[in-house]
């Protein structure tokens, strides 16, 4: 974690700093007043491959144990738990904020997504020991999100100024998944003692692979792009009351895999740059 925060940090930096010292040299790289910033919002239809609808529902509907201590004894309570699974499909929300030079650009993909619910079927659901003891345990709706920002670098490949453009664009970064789970289950520490999940969200972070390709019109400051591709995830374990969840429940094998297509629509705001505002300035 600690080499991922120092990774970050130094990308930062240098797409902080660098643009000053590339411009002050005498020669330069490029001329500092042809860069143009521009602001887009997007949302996009993100389809789930196999794998990270397995995930999403495998980890989001865990069923554990209730453990209940009497004493020297203890004895652990199981029941069926019967939610909706959640679709292999959801609706991603994009700000993108960043710089054109001439055909390149860069920006920051700011992404998220409306939380998806299984509500629960009853306030309460039955779960029996082994010695054939019934107790009830509060059930709560299983929710799940995610949200994250990629570093994008695209090359518009008709020129800077052609109305019609094809944008082909990768970039790296992140991603957080969030779950909130059905119940209070107990999890078995490495000690023998037991924590139990507590009425809130657990997540996990991935690193991020993003690719796409953009078709765009654009009228002057304004653009309007239809735009499609793919982004792949890798999860980390995720780790629930200081156990990883695989290790806790000892049932379960994913591939934390959390990859996604994509096809959306994105509207852009262009700003001009100090030419160009120098030039309108003159007329």
């Amino acid at each position: 974690m600690k080499t991922k925060i120092t990774f970050v940090a130094a990308l930062l930096c240098a797409l902080i700093f660098a643009p000053s010292v590339l411009a002050d040299t005498e020669e330069g790289f490029y001329e500092k007043n042809h860069i143009r910033g521009f602001i887009s919002l997007g949302g996009d239809y993100r389809g789930m491959f196999k794998e990270f609808r397995n995930y999403v529902n495998q980890v989001a509907f865990g069923n554990g144990y209730h453990v209940v201590e009497d004493g020297d004894s203890t004895e652990l309570y199981a029941g069926k738990i019967n939610y909706a699974k959640f679709d292999d499909y959801y609706l991603g929300l994009h700000l993108n904020i960043g710089a054109q030079y001439k055909q390149f650009l860069t920006w920051f993909d700011i992404n998220f997504m409306p939380t998806q619910i299984s509500e629960r079927p009853h306030s309460t659901y039955t779960t029996t020991s082994e010695s054939g003891t019934s107790i009830k345990f509060p059930l709560y709706d299983v929710r799940w999100f995610c949200y994250g920002a990629d570093w994008m670098f695209g090359w518009k490949l008709f020129g800077e100024d052609m109305p019609v453009n094809l944008i082909p664009a990768v970039g790296f970064g992140f991603n957080l998944i969030n779950f909130h789970f059905a119940s209070n289950f107990d999890l078995e520490n490495d000690d023998g003692s037991y924590t139990g999940l507590r009425d809130r969200y657990y997540s996990t972070i991935a690193s991020t692979f993003n690719s796409e390709l953009e078709l765009r019109l654009e009228i002057s400051q304004f653009a309007i792009g239809v735009y499609g591709g793919y982004r792949a995830v890798r999860y980390n374990e995720l780790n629930v009351e200081g156990n990883n969840l695989e290790t806790a429940f000892g049932k379960y094998d994913t591939d934390n895999v959390g990859d996604t297509w994509f096809v959306g629509l994105r509207l852009t705001w262009i700003f001009l740059s100090d030419w160009q505002e120098k030039q309108n300035n003159k007329l």
